[in-house]
């Protein structure tokens, strides 16, 4: 749920992420009433959650967005907002924005995607300049000849960083669809960019941070920040079950700081979670590791309008849905076409090879990113004002919803977590 805040308490842009319960649902609450030495609760944690994550003595947090005593906390900073349209006559075009004098050169590409026109909806994170963005795309059948049948838009938001753009996707996706059948109405729009404009100081450099300053020099600048997201297949979860054994490539690649390009056909939403996966796979907590190789920069969605940008790039990750890149190689060392990953390179091809070591580690790193998902959604929501656990919630955390039903059942017994389990009723849904 976006939440809006109180700074504009009369302009109503609240949105509610849509899906009506059609099953007829059976509540069952648990509470943590076993060993009560088993319940531990951090204070900064959210109540009801019955487990905290341990810090080292002295360390640090390496996630912006994290609330603790003297650390540094994200904040929303939207610096631009806009809706796209795709014009019959003038191809895509930015219809609307503010700030009015905003500089949107080549966001109408940006955030809908190349051969987008197939498919009917669609989300796009991409990068423009110092700011990334996030745009959902919807396509409507019209009536007109003007507009040749189709109606299609974008609406998008631009920051300076990634990690919070997922509060707002249902806002956009609802955005998109009221401007599909209210052309021109923006009131939402401006007064959710009025809710949440940022004030930002110039930096003058024209890069990209991907992390505060705190978090450069005290930990690693190779740490990517925590990017939550909105798929219900999860995203770590997700991307190791796509790829499977191929992800120890993967790995090694984005290790060497190799420039990645991953190809898929729209929809490209997914895709671009893939895209900040294979960051994280160069995740490291060791201060000062890292600090004299090219950071690996996420650009999530490119296409043709890049390809300058991306010729002074000594390492990148980026998803494309453009075929003609795969041609292009002085632009890329790794190429990735749904599981087919190849490179070009003649003293990168032996990597491409898995070896005995490569099929013992993912298993390892399956469970482990399967077990944070799990405790990672059990707590938030345990820590929220609705402490329910859904369908969707489960299929989150890479569970099923009736099969796993009692597998869930003890572990909130077990671990003590307070939360009420929502199951559905088969012979309603």
């Amino acid at each position: 749920m976006v939440e809006q805040s109180d700074r504009a308490p009369l302009l109503d842009w609240e949105e509610i992420p849509p899906g009506a319960v059609t099953a007829v649902p059976t509540a069952v609450t648990y509470s943590p009433t076993r060993n009560i030495t088993a319940v531990v609760v951090s204070r900064d944690k959210p109540p009801g959650c019955g487990f905290a994550r341990q810090q080292p003595p002295g360390s640090t947090l390496p996630f912006p967005g994290v609330t603790a005593r003297g650390q540094w906390e994200e904040k929303d900073q939207i610096v631009a907002v806009f809706v796209v349209t795709f014009d019959t006559r003038s191809g895509n075009m930015v219809e609307w924005c503010l700030p009015h004098d905003v500089n949107l050169d080549g966001v109408e590409f940006k955030s809908m995607a190349s051969g987008s026109h197939r498919i009917t909806s669609d989300f796009i994170y991409f990068r423009k300049g110092k700011y990334f963005g996030l745009a959902c795309f919807a396509n409507m059948p019209v009536e007109s000849e003007l507009e040749r049948g189709a109606r299609m838009k974008s609406v998008g938001i631009l920051s300076p960083s990634y990690t919070l753009l997922y509060r707002y996707m249902h806002f956009l996706e609802n955005q998109v669809r009221h401007q599909l059948h209210c052309p021109g109405q923006y009131s939402p729009l401006e007064a959710f960019y009025e809710d949440k404009k940022a004030v930002l100081p110039p930096t003058g450099n024209g890069l990209v941070s991907l992390c505060p300053t705190w978090t450069v020099s005290a930990i690693n600048r190779c740490m990517h920040p925590e990017m939550k997201i909105t798929h219900p297949a999860g995203c770590m979860s997700q991307f190791i079950q796509f790829f499977g054994e191929q992800i120890m490539v993967l790995w090694k690649f984005v290790l060497l700081r190799k420039r990645l390009l991953i190809f898929s056909p729209p929809p490209i939403g997914v895709v671009c979670y893939r895209v900040y996966c294979c960051c994280c796979l160069a995740n490291a907590s060791i201060p000062g590791i890292g600090g004299s190789v090219p950071e690996l920069r996420p650009f999530f969605y490119i296409n043709i309008a890049d390809i300058s940008t991306l010729e002074t790039e000594f390492s990148y990750v980026a998803c494309t849905t453009e075929k003609i890149f795969e041609d292009k190689k002085e632009l890329y060392d790794v190429y990735i076409d749904n599981q087919n990953v190849k490179t070009h390179r003649s003293h990168l091809q032996p990597l491409l090879r898995l070896n005995a070591a490569d099929k013992e580690n993912i298993i390892t790193q399956f469970f482990m990113e399967l077990n944070n998902r799990i405790f990672q959604t059990l707590c938030e929501v345990a820590g929220s004002s609705d402490p329910t656990i859904t369908a969707d919630h489960m299929r989150a955390m890479g569970l099923d919803p009736q099969g796993d039903r009692s597998f869930l059942e003890d572990l909130l017994e077990v671990y003590g977590i307070d939360v009420t389990l929502l199951i559905d009723n088969l012979c309603c849904s």
